[in-house]
């Protein structure tokens, strides 16, 4: 994967290189960040950098303008080892941790469309919405033994994790021990949306780089030079997106989870409004359905939608972010959203996010969600 290939983020991929023809570039790197700021991208366009050095080449520029192995470009280099969080199916003995390789056509897959995907997407090419996906000790064993093999090309190896935040208490603690004593010539790039839920000691044995959203200048650019979009509408959805490149796609997208999020939204409020107690059970029930990412997904929607309609009460234009139909809703809605109400209703989504993210009875927790949303509404 070429350097040029990421979207925007130049001041991280100057800092990268930078690192490495400098022989800066320590063995345990953390990219951190929000979501579809294009981490993912950059670790592994680090990789390549890193791969493509060897036998003195000097690598791959920023601009894609040394060539790169067919190995790297299909991703199957033999020293780039990819770890990620990853579920138990039915079909896996009782004694089995799942480890990467049980996914690794599934990850080829999904990575060679676009290094740009969220957990969402990955659980459902591994075929586990309604599950929770973590990184095992047969993991960190895994990696242990392939770390442990001679470089097959006499350079580098490369260990890349997708959201170490997902590993085990045991996992944790087996790549402490293996980020203490790396083998030679060994790098780790970790790819985080939540350092806090790291070990401490983890987080103390490597050198964090934090990622920036991306400019609304860049996914502006890259909608009109990637996706043909106009750029009147590229540039609407580069303010909606709030530098997330994945936000900006699915803004794209006919049957987007936004339109389905927003009726979601709207039901609630109107239900909560009118205390129709009996249809917020069946609205609880809708969203319990639904697997345990998507109900964070909304959770976060949710506290979006929240935040753009107590904004909207100040009418200015350029503090909101909203489409035309959330406008037209906020209209009449914004006015329900005040100071008296807008923290406790912060605080009752991001409880219901916590209870979710720890396997609390979801229909139980969006019910009650949606009963306090009855008393919120009415403070003034």
């Amino acid at each position: 994967m070429l350097w040029n290939e990421v979207i925007g983020q130049q001041e991280a991929k100057q800092r990268l290189v930078q690192m490495v023809e400098e022989n800066r570039l320590p063995h345990a790197v953390m990219l951190c960040g929000p979501q579809g700021v294009g981490k993912k991208a950059l670790a592994v366009s680090l990789a390549c950098h890193l791969l493509s050095k060897r036998d003195g080449n000097s690598g791959v520029g920023l601009f894609g303008d040394s060539s790169e192995s067919p190995m790297l470009r299909k991703l199957e280099h033999p020293d780039l080892h990819f770890t990620y969080p990853t579920i138990k199916l039915p079909s896996m003995s009782s004694d089995h941790k799942p480890v990467s390789d049980d996914f690794a056509r599934e990850w080829h897959e999904l990575i060679m469309q676009s290094p740009y995907f969220s957990m969402d997407e990955w659980m459902t090419a591994m075929g586990g919405e309604n599950q929770q996906a973590i990184i095992t000790a047969g993991e960190s064993d895994e990696l242990v033994r392939k770390l442990s093999l001679k470089s097959s090309q006499g350079g580098w190896k490369v260990s890349v994790v997708w959201l170490p935040e997902r590993m085990n208490i045991e996992c944790a603690n087996k790549l402490l021990k293996l980020i203490e004593e790396p083998p030679q010539q060994t790098v780790f790039i970790m790819v985080c949306e939540e350092p806090d839920r790291l070990l401490e000691t983890i987080r103390s044995r490597v050198q964090r780089i934090d990622v920036r959203r991306i400019s609304d200048e860049d996914i502006c650019q890259a909608l009109i030079d990637r996706r043909g979009v106009s750029e009147p509408e590229a540039h609407r959805i580069s303010r909606l997106a709030h530098g997330s490149w994945m936000k900006a796609v699915e803004e794209l997208r006919a049957d987007s989870e936004n339109e389905l999020f927003l009726d979601l939204f709207i039901t609630l409020m109107r239900l909560a409004y009118q205390r129709k107690v009996k249809d917020l059970r069946k609205w609880s029930d809708t969203m319990a359905s639904f697997g345990r990412e998507k109900q964070k997904r909304f959770l976060s929607y949710f506290l979006r939608m929240v935040r753009e309609s107590f904004m909207y009460n100040f009418h200015e234009q350029e503090l909101t972010y909203m489409t035309q139909k959330e406008e037209d809703f906020a209209r009449n809605f914004a006015r329900f959203v005040n100071e008296a109400n807008i923290l406790p209703i912060y605080d009752l989504a991001n409880r219901a996010v916590r209870d979710i993210g720890q396997n609390a009875n979801a229909k139980i927790v969006f019910f009650d969600f949606a009963l306090q949303m009855i008393v919120l509404l009415i403070q003034k």
